[in-house]
């Protein structure tokens, strides 16, 4: 068997200026849901969450956004991606219909553990969908 030498000769690359260091990155999307809201009273209470974009991709017009949403919103959009593109689309968190039963020691959905629990899982759906290249085409995300 004959020895093999490994190559350490070192690649010659072009050298990195300040701004390639610390300017913004060639592609990126991020997508924060933050700051959730109850509003309403009684039967007509309900949470937001402030959906916040930034992107430089050219697929979108607006570089960034800020919306509030509810979680029906989310089940619109899951909806809307299932019915018209060809992508495979995450599940949402559950609907959490035991929490909705009277009578419980806490705030049932409106507790802030569920609260925040439902928050960071809606901002992984969203980044997951966001980030596949068919979705980003679908209008109904824009």
């Amino acid at each position: 068997m004959a020895d093999t030498i490994a190559d350490t000769r070192r690649l010659f690359t072009k050298p990195q200026n300040l701004n390639d260091a610390y300017g913004p990155p060639s592609n990126f999307l991020e997508i924060d849901v933050s700051n959730p809201e109850t509003v309403g009273v009684g039967r007509a209470r309900y949470t937001t969450y402030e959906v916040r974009l930034k992107t430089n991709l050219p697929i979108f017009k607006l570089k960034e956004s800020c919306v509030r949403r509810r979680y029906s919103d989310f089940e619109w959009l899951r909806t809307e991606l299932e019915r018209e593109s060809k992508v495979v689309v995450p599940p949402l968190p559950g609907k959490a219909l035991f929490r909705q039963l009277p009578f419980r020691g806490d705030d049932g959905i409106f507790d802030d553990s569920f609260i925040e629990e439902r928050r960071q899982a809606l901002e992984q759906f969203l980044n997951k969908v966001a980030g596949h290249p068919l979705a980003q085409n679908e209008r109904c995300l824009h």
